[in-house]
């Protein structure tokens, strides 16, 4: 019973930083563009790769 005098607070803290995070995501545009990235896989990029070629 004395163990539930600490775990309630830090639930109660836990569950108020992840509240935290989520509102400040939420304010910082972190969910804009959902699928942007899952877009962007399918595209190839338009300036080549240098890296790729011998240079004899």
């Amino acid at each position: 019973m004395s163990g539930l005098l600490y775990l309630i607070p830090i639930a109660l803290l836990l569950g108020a930083l992840g509240l935290a995070a989520f509102l400040w995501a939420m304010r910082s545009g972190q969910f804009e563009d959902l699928d942007g990235a899952a877009h962007r896989v399918l595209f190839e990029d338009d300036t080549p790769d240098d890296r790729n070629h011998d240079n004899h």
